[in-house]
Order: C-alpha cells, then structure tokens, then sequence
C-alpha cells in the first residue's frame, strides 16, 4: 500500500462545508447555516496541521469504476477533502439502517425500538473498510487520525490491521450504554475489538466512559487501568450521570487504550458577538411583537426523535395550563422542533403525535388574543436561533436521553448578563456540566412540573447567580478545548510494557 503525505486526517461522515451546485453545474462550498459547534472547530484544525485530509462520503448512481474524489480545499488553510463513492443502497443500510434503527437505539437505551431484521452487516462493514482504506491511502508515516461517532466504530481496527505505525484516536458523539444494553448488539465483540485498536477513545462525560470500560472488560477482557477522580469540570455526585471517578486506560492484545470524558463546547465568543448583532436584534423585535407580546416565553429546541421527550414536555405543559388558569394568556411555548429526514416510519410517526399533541392543546386553551403553543418544524437559521435564546425567559431542555445536548450550553452563552432559566432533563450529558440548570426527571411528571414552575416564578436575583455558573462553565471549557483535549491524549508508548 502507497504511503500518504497526510500528517492529520480526520474521518467524519459529513463534509466540512455544504456542497452547492448552481444553476450552470458550478459546484462551490458554502458553510453550514450554524457557525457553531464541531464542524468549524474540526475545520480549524487544518490551520496548524501540514497536509491535512478530511475523509467523508458522496452520493453516486454506481460504485463502478467510481474513484475517491480528492479536492483541495483553500478555507481556512489548505486542506484535502476526500469524498468516498456510495450508491443510494450503500448509503440507506449503513446509515439509516444500521446506524439509525439497530445503533441509535441502542446507544440511547431504547432496547425496544433495536430493529436488526433489515440490517446488512456486510455493507456495513464494507463502508467502514472503504473510509479505513482512504485513511490509509492518504496518511503519512506515523500521522494521526481521529476518527468520530459511532456509524464508523470498525474503521480504527481496519486501520490498525494495515498500518500500524498510525496513531489513532476515536470520539464519540451520543451517549454510551450501560453493558447490559450494549451487550443486545450481535456484533458487540467486533465493535469493542475495533474501538480497542485506538490510543486514544474519547466520551462527552466520565459516566459513558465507565460503561465502555466496563463492557470492553466484561465482554472481551481487556484490563482496567486504575481508576482517578474526575476532572473538576465534572459535578461528582447527585444526578442521574454523575461519576466520582473514571478509568484512565485499558490494556488489551499488548497495547493501551487511553480513555478520554471530554464533553463538546460551544463558541460562546461567536454566540455573544453574534447575540448583539444587528440581525439577532431584529428577529428579536419580531419575536417580542409576533410571539411575546408581553409574555413569558418558554423555548425548547430539539430534533423530532423518540429520545428527545418532546411529547412528554407537551404534556407537561398541558398539565400546566389545566392546573393554573391565572397563566392563561401570560405564557407561550415556542416548540423548535426539526423535522427528521423522510423514509423512516419510526420518524414520521414521533412527529404525528407532536403535531397531534400540540395541535389538541392549542385547540383547548387558545384565545382570540393567545395561541399557547407556536410549533416550527423548519430548520431555523442560526442567527434566528440565536435570537430566540436571548427573548427565552426559559430554555427548556427534557430529553429522554442525550449524549451532551449542546443547546443547552448555547442558550447559556447567549444569556451571559441576560438572566434566564435553563430547565435541563439530568439525562443529558450536559447535566454534569451545567452547574446552574434546574435539573428534572423527564420520566416523572411530579419532577416535570416542579421544574417547569420552579422556572417560571424563580425570582431575578437565582436566576442571574444560576446564569452567571452556567456561563462560566461554557466559556470556561469552549469546543476548541475539547478538540485539544481530546488530541493531547496520545501517550508514547502505546505499547504496555514486557
């Protein structure tokens, strides 16, 4: 196998800008709608890495005779990006297929909707191989490759198998089972065996790290290092994630496996410029004359899917409006809620019953003057977004499971000297980040409407000392410290001593 002249390759299923194709079959890159999160931090990398790649996938009518595609991108520094050919049936089965129907619930403990019947494990497996082949193709002698999320778990164990010499680091961006669930997999030896060829595994917070570390030893044996406390960016003790202390690495066939809990940052310098803005400023204003009007706004923002809680937070808000006839008319639940991608029923059918939920609250409580529910499914623009966590006098973020929940931390840098709430399900993995939040159980409507009014009638003085931890937390630990924690975690040697 050729040796690449990459020092730095990064392995991601989405590409680091959007392609546009323009009405005379121009193609030219244009950025995400948010400027926020991973994409730009992952981008940003390139600056002070020579001969860098980024290795995604592109869609293509047939895989025959179609080449890796290798264009060289100038922004922000000079970077290749590689583009893996994938038919419509390749892209269907690996990804919204296996990765969405047999591991996504699973990762979220969601045993009961695990669908393995339709999967292919050998496309699955076929992908993985083709994104660790342009890996290797492209990599120089002993570069480093960080490889992210779950839908590419055996690519590190292709990579190992053909070069060695690479260092390899792996994050993943949902949560971790706990072994007992993890173990529904049938592929979990292959998994594990995979992950368990990287230096360096990395988790958003200590909890998901103690479960791989516990499966990896349970179920294939490797040997727990010793355990520390975890760092103090952490709340130890008293939610439903917390952990006083984590395993630091594993070792297993001869090698150590560095264990990393690193939850994503936000760029709260770019929320709080952006939050000042002429722009954020004006959908502000059409927010307070459209949807405030002199009310309390409640936002919540999420994707339509069975994990996000969003029927369980509508149905606590309708327990609110039949226990407290004076907030009729003086509070408004704006529902951000994106739709999923078309083709898969478990989707359509969790946005129906949302749809269905709000549209019978509003049809029992709405006024001429007052619609209590206003329910968007489109993908608002970031600098929209924005404007709504600075009119929201409350964020209300009750997941039924989620790896971090970075809206949360975003709501928190826009609020910086703003007041406000943040109502955070202790599921999340931002939960043991965001000292502050008031945290509550989405399983329990007890807690659920404790919360929810806990929030609405906290007095000035809590909110702005709970904001002011909150956004300490956020711009104390922001994305680019994550991505350099997460790449300081390669430790020579690699190799456990004789």
């Amino acid at each position: 196998m050729s040796i690449g002249s990459s020092s730095f390759v990064i392995l991601y299923h989405r590409t680091p800008f959007d392609e546009s194709i323009d009405s005379e079959g121009n193609r030219t890159w244009v950025d995400q709608k948010s400027p926020n999160g991973i994409i730009p931090t992952l981008r940003n990398l390139f600056r002070n890495k020579e001969d860098g790649t980024w290795i995604a996938w592109r869609r293509v009518d047939s895989v025959d005779n179609a080449e890796d595609e290798s264009i060289e991108m100038t922004n922000p520094a000079p970077f290749t990006l590689c583009r893996i050919p994938l038919e419509d049936n390749q892209i269907s089965s690996f990804y919204h297929i296996t990765s969405k129907e047999c591991f996504w619930p699973i990762l979220h403990t969601f045993p009961t909707h695990f669908n393995v019947n339709n999967a292919d494990w050998g496309i699955f497996e076929e992908v993985n191989r083709r994104f660790a082949e342009a890996a290797c193709k492209e990599a120089a002698e002993g570069a480093t490759v960080w490889v992210h999320d779950y839908n590419l778990w055996l690519v590190p164990g292709y990579i190992r198998s053909s070069r060695p010499d690479l260092k390899v680091a792996f994050f993943h961006h949902t949560p971790f089972p706990s072994n007992d669930v993890f173990a529904i997999l049938p592929w979990r030896e292959q998994i594990l065996e995979s992950l368990l060829c990287c230096d360096v595994v990395g988790f958003h917070i200590p909890r998901y790290t103690e479960n791989f570390a516990r499966a990896a030893s349970t179920l294939v044996g490797a040997k727990r290092g010793p355990k520390v406390p975890v760092d103090s960016k952490f709340i130890p003790v008293g939610t439903a994630l917390s952990e006083g202390t984590v395993t630091s690495y594993l070792e297993h066939n001869g090698r150590r496996i560095q264990l990393l809990s690193s939850p994503v940052g936000t760029s709260p310098d770019v929320i709080q410029e952006l939050s000042w803005s002429a722009s954020v400023e004006s959908h502000g204003e059409l927010i307070v004359q459209d949807t405030k009007k002199g009310r309390k706004l409640i936002l919540s923002a999420s994707r339509v899917d069975y994990t996000k809680g969003n029927e369980a937070l509508l149905l606590t808000f309708e327990r609110l409006l039949e226990r407290r006839e004076d907030l009729h008319g003086e509070v408004v639940l704006m529902l951000a809620c994106v739709a999923a991608a078309s083709g898969m029923k478990i989707y359509e059918d969790t946005q129906r019953t949302i749809e269905e939920i709000a549209g019978r609250i509003n049809g029992r409580f709405s006024k001429i003057d007052w619609v209590p529910i206003r329910f968007s499914t489109r993908r608002i623009p970031y600098d929209e977004m924005v404007a709504w966590f600075c009119q929201a006098d409350v964020c209300w973020i009750t997941p039924l499971r989620d790896g971090l929940n970075l809206v949360a931390k975003e709501y928190a840098a826009a609020r910086r000297n703003r007041g406000g709430v943040l109502v955070l399900s202790e599921f999340t993995g931002a939960s043991v980040v965001l000292d502050g939040a008031v945290l509550t159980n989405p399983y329990s409507n007890k807690r659920m409407d404790e919360a929810i009014e806990k929030a609405l009638f906290m007095d000035s003085d809590a909110q702005r000392d709970r904001m002011t931890r909150m956004c300490t937390a956020v711009e104390n630990y922001t994305v680019k410290d994550w991505a350099e924690e997460q790449l300081s975690g390669f430790e020579p040697p690699s190799t456990t001593p004789e």
